[in-house]
C-alpha cells in the first residue's frame, strides 16, 4: 500500500525535571527449545499464518495460530497491513496488540522481527519479538518490545496468558500516519486487544493514542517505567504487561506494583502519587 501525505506533527511533552532515580525496564522472556523464524526486511508486511503449539480461547473462538503482523500486533482471521494505528474497541479485527504502529524494518540500523514457540516455566510458550526495530520511514531511531502468549491447559483447556513487554520505546508514529522526523506525535501507538466482531470486547492502555505518553523520555508515565497485571510466574518487573485469559475471557484482575523511585522534595511526592495511579481500562 503506498503511503502519500506525510504531514509534520508536534511533540506533546510530557516531561519531569530531575527529580527521579529510575528502576530499570523489563527484561525480554527468553524461551527454552525456541528456534526463531525471521520475517524478513519490510514495511507493513506479515506472516501467513503461524502455528502457537498449543490451543487459546479468545472470546468463545479456540485458536492455535495467528498471522503476525510487522507492524506490531497478531490477528486471527486475516493479516492486518494497517500502519496508521485505530482505536481498538470498534474494531472487527480479532487482535492483540503490543504496539500497533508504524514499524519499517528496512533501515540498515533495524532489527528484524522474530517468532517461534518454545517452553516457559514448564509451560508451552510462543513469542513475538521486535527487536531495536524503526519505523517508517527509515528513520534512525528504535523500539524494543516483545509479546508472549503462554499455554495454562493446566487450569482449564484453552486457558492461556499473554504478556506485553517492553525495553525501549523512543517512538510512537510513523511520518506516514502524521509524525515528524522523530516518530512523534500525528496517530500515536495503541496498546491492547479487541475480540472483534460487531459487538466487540476490547481493552487499551490509557495513554493509547496520546501523543508523548509511552515514551522513554516520559519518566512519569512511559511503558518502561510501569507494569500491569500479575504475571503468570509472579515475576514483576516495570516494562510487564500482563494479562490472563480464562474460559475466553481476559480476566479483570489487573494488580499492578508501584515501581521504586527515588523521590526528593515536594514535587517529587506529587509524581510518585501519580505513578501509583497506574494504568486502568480506559
Amino acid at each position: 500500500m503506498k503511503k502519500t501525505g506525510i504531514l509534520k506533527s508536534a511533540l506533546l511533552a510530557l516531561s519531569l525535571v530531575g527529580f527521579l532515580t529510575t528502576t530499570a525496564s523489563a527484561q525480554l522472556r527468553t524461551l527454552s527449545g525456541y528456534s526463531p523464524s525471521t520475517l524478513a526486511a519490510n514495511d507493513d508486511g506479515s506472516t501467513g499464518l503461524v502455528n502457537f503449539g498449543f490451543s487459546a480461547n479468545f472470546f468463545g473462538a479456540t485458536y492455535n495460530q495467528a498471522y503476525i503482523n510487522n507492524n506490531g500486533n497478531i490477528t486471527f482471521s486475516s493479516p492486518l497491513e494497517t500502519f496508521t494505528p485505530f482505536g481498538l474497541a470498534g474494531t472487527d479485527s480479532i487482535i492483540i496488540a503490543p504496539f500497533f504502529a508504524d514499524v519499517d524494518t528496512r533501515s540498515v540500523g533495524s532489527g528484524l522481527m522474530t517468532y517461534g514457540s518454545g517452553q516457559l516455566g514448564g509451560h508451552n510458550a510462543f513469542v513475538v519479538d521486535w527487536p531495536h526495530v524503526g519505523d517508517y520511514n527509515y528513520l534512525q531511531i528504535y523500539n524494543t518490545f516483545q509479546l508472549v502468549l503462554i499455554d495454562r491447559s493446566d487450569i482449564a483447556a484453552g486457558d492461556f496468558d499473554f504478556e506485553f513487554n517492553y525495553t525501549v520505546v523512543n517512538w510512537e508514529t510513523g511520518q506516514a500516519s502524521n509524525g515528524n522526523s522523530q516518530g512523534l506525535g500525528g496517530s500515536p501507538v495503541r496498546i491492547g486487544y479487541s475480540s472483534g466482531g460487531t459487538n466487540p470486547t476490547s481493552f487499551e492502555l490509557t495513554g493509547s493514542g496520546i501523543s508523548g505518553f509511552f515514551l522513554d523520555s516520559n519518566l512519569v508515565t512511559g511503558l518502561i517505567y510501569n507494569q500491569y497485571g500479575i504475571p503468570f510466574d509472579g515475576a514483576n518487573m516495570d516494562g510487564r504487561y500482563s494479562f490472563s485469559v480464562r474460559n475466553g475471557t481476559v480476566i479483570d484482575g489487573a494488580v499492578p506494583e508501584p515501581s521504586t523511585y527515588g523521590m526528593i522534595g515536594a514535587a517529587a511526592l506529587l509524581v510518585g502519587v501519580m505513578i501509583r495511579r497506574r494504568f486502568a481500562k480506559l
